[in-house]
């Protein structure tokens, strides 16, 4: 085991201890406790707001040329990699995140400061047409300093893919994750102070959402919240930003639709749905959890696939053969036990799982077995509401128009994967379905240069890619004359 950061927060460039109310991280394996911590309060992120005003508009950062910012991000991008381990052991304590998904996260993170340190180098202005006397071009600026809430889930890789593109673009960064996992953005903390980025630009300030996360949305030297997490409350921060009328990004939840023709490739198919919904334990915005199979193979494919399921290994997140880990914690693990509870009692059948598995080596952790469910329609509550936990919902259908229309009748619009043989079809329904991102023969794939959101209750705008970056800055309009003669409405000067 790696030593746990300390506990204190990083505001403005110092370690300091929060003033904020008790935060405690828990290992969901054995709901052990991690760390003690007091969080930031109101008073903590005022410091951090003034010191990140006053660092953001220091020449010294404001006036550094885009490849000597990426310098910056590069650096970051080698400490994380040289923190794999030590980063993937404290993410998988606070979150309960398989080991192996976690070094992942930790590389993809790496892989994001890095990607996007290249982007802001080789990112051109515009010189645009001239259409007049004037020389006319687009150029872009630091917004100032922003705001970055991140969710529990995925907090090294979500971390990154804000605090990466916001520092490239010359903001400076106030990132607050989520207080059930607040230790691994700490430690991205560290990498970032060793990285020797100037004090001020980056603070971590875990804490409750309606006491800091609230200030961030609502100070006015905030100048954009950048948000991942849940659809209520990405209303109630979009509600603030539009009072400031301040730019706001969210990505928010989902009920992603995962379709099976009758002509797929099974095989791929059974797979590819089960990593969809029950890997990362089904907490992920995108997974698979409402699957469409045609009625021609529905009853040979759902018997497939709950045999399958059957045979993924819950374990301990340190076993390297554990395929679905516990969950973040007791009480989420317990909120999808009763989304499974109120199905049953509207009439779903349960075809597997729906209950924590038991013996010695799970009756003290945050476990539940991946679930399957049938015999509802697409207007259960199970198929409308967001679940966030390994739980799967199986419906027929009958033809391309009939899936297309109840893939669409939903409120989310994240995702999408489609299993079929045909690439006309797949490609007509992908077009067809309303969703950010559609994944054909395969799912949960993901390249930082793809720009990645959602559309209805799922969010709006986009991160990663080129453009995210941009999404950072604020777009300025540049005239300059090329006659050297005074505007004839004047009539002349004297």
């Amino acid at each position: 085991m790696t030593d746990l950061p300390e506990g204190k927060l990083f505001v403005a460039g110092e370690w300091e201890q929060g003033s904020g109310a008790e935060i405690t991280s828990i290992f969901p394996a054995d709901g052990s406790v991690n760390r003690v911590l007091n969080g930031a309060s109101e008073s903590d992120g005022l410091r951090a707001i003034e010191r990140a005003k006053q660092a953001q508009a220091d020449p010294a950062w404001l006036n550094l040329r885009p490849h000597e910012r990426a310098r910056f991000l590069y650096r970051i991008a080698d400490g994380i990699e040289a923190n794999i381990d030590r980063i993937s052991q404290i993410q998988t304590r606070d979150t309960g995140k398989t080991l192996r998904e976690t070094s992942a996260l930790a590389a993809s993170a790496a892989g994001t400061f890095r990607y996007f340190g290249a982007v802001v180098e080789t990112l051109d202005e515009t010189l645009t047409t001239q259409r007049g006397d004037a020389l006319t071009a687009s150029v872009h600026e630091p917004l100032g300093v922003v705001a970055a809430i991140t969710p529990w889930n995925s907090p090294i890789a979500s971390d990154a893919q804000k605090v990466a593109p916001a520092l490239a673009a010359g903001n400076a960064v106030l990132l607050k994750p989520a207080s059930w996992s607040p230790l691994v953005s700490l430690e991205l903390a560290r990498i970032i102070e060793e990285s020797g980025l100037p004090k001020g630009l980056f603070s971590v300030l875990p804490g409750a959402g309606r006491e800091i996360g609230n200030l961030l949305v609502e100070h006015p030297d905030i100048a954009k919240v950048s948000f991942t997490g849940g659809t209520s409350t990405g209303r109630t921060l979009a509600r603030k930003a539009a009072e400031k009328l301040m730019p706001i990004s969210l990505e928010l939840g989902g009920k992603s639709p995962t379709i099976v023709f009758a002509d797929a490739d099974l095989d791929q198919a059974v797979a590819g749905v089960l990593y969809g919904v029950f890997s990362s334990t089904g907490q992920s915005c995108i997974a698979g959890a409402r699957l469409f199979v045609q009625r021609a193979i529905h009853d040979e494919f759902v018997a497939r696939l709950v045999s399958a399921a059957e045979r993924l290994r819950v374990g301990h997140p340190f076993d390297a053969a554990t395929q679905v880990a516990p969950m973040i914690h007791f009480d989420h693990r317990d909120a999808v036990a009763e989304h499974v509870r109120s199905a049953l009692s509207e009439g779903a059948e349960l075809l597997t799982g729906g209950a924590p598995p038991t013996g010695e080596d799970y009756d003290r952790g945050a476990y539940y077995s991946p679930t399957i469910l049938s015999g509802v329609d697409n207007t259960a509550r199970i198929c409308r509401d967001e679940v966030f936990g390994p739980v799967l919902v199986v419906l027929p259908f009958d033809d391309e128009a009939d899936v297309i229309a109840q893939g669409n009748d939903n409120d989310y619009g994240l995702a999408c994967g489609i299993w079929t043989r045909d690439f006309p079809r797949a490609w007509r329904v992908g077009r067809a379905i309303r969703t950010g991102t559609v994944w054909i023969n395969t799912y949960k794939q993901f390249s930082i240069s793809t720009p990645f959101g959602g559309e209805k209750d799922s969010g709006m705008g986009r991160e990663k890619g080129r453009d995210g970056v941009r999404a950072y800055m604020a777009q300025k309009s540049i005239y300059t004359d090329l006659t050297g003669h005074p505007l004839a409405w004047a009539g002349g000067v004297a």
